[in-house]
């Protein structure tokens, strides 16, 4: 399998009622499923956090700009999609919504990205474990730890329920 250094930015959205945006994503080339906070590569020239803004904004339709905190966790990730081996570093950005399940659009994501997008979900963090299919990254619940202390969910080293 082929390994492809990446580095990448992704937002954890959070609604007026504190449930997370994730979106459920097909493997085009084995079929797998998983669900993971929208974000992508950093383009050349683009800093982490202009890659979150402009990914927010592609995958969901959502105003990045009002949103996005400029503050960021990196992550080591290794993921397998589409055929291929991804490692580098994630910087994994917070976004507050005032309101409930702020309605999405999907007018910016690119013909593959519409063809392996299936869905998204305004999910509590407490029903993590009810998905279908992994969520990625496995330490979601710890960023959402650091990126938003002041919130429900538990603090420390765990994994999705």
């Amino acid at each position: 399998m082929e390994i492809t250094q990446r580095t990448a930015a992704r937002v954890i959205c959070l609604d007026a009622a504190q449930r997370l945006l994730l979106m459920r994503w097909r493997d085009p080339v084995d079929g797998t499923w998983l669900w993971e906070p929208p974000g992508g590569g950093i383009e050349p020239g683009e800093t982490p956090l202009m890659a979150a803004r402009r990914e927010l904004a592609e995958e969901t339709g959502l105003d990045p700009a009002a949103v996005v905190d400029g503050r960021s966790v990196p992550v080591a990730r290794d993921v397998r999609w589409n055929g291929r081996r991804y490692t580098g570093t994630e910087h994994f950005f917070l976004a507050r919504f005032a309101e409930e399940q702020p309605p999405l659009t999907r007018t910016g994501l690119l013909p593959e990205e519409r063809e392996s997008l299936d869905t998204h979900v305004w999910i509590a963090w407490s029903e993590l474990g009810s998905l279908p299919d992994p969520v990625e990254p496995p330490q979601l619940l710890s960023l959402l730890g650091v990126l938003a202390p002041d919130g429900p969910w538990p603090r420390g080293e765990r994994r999705a329920p």
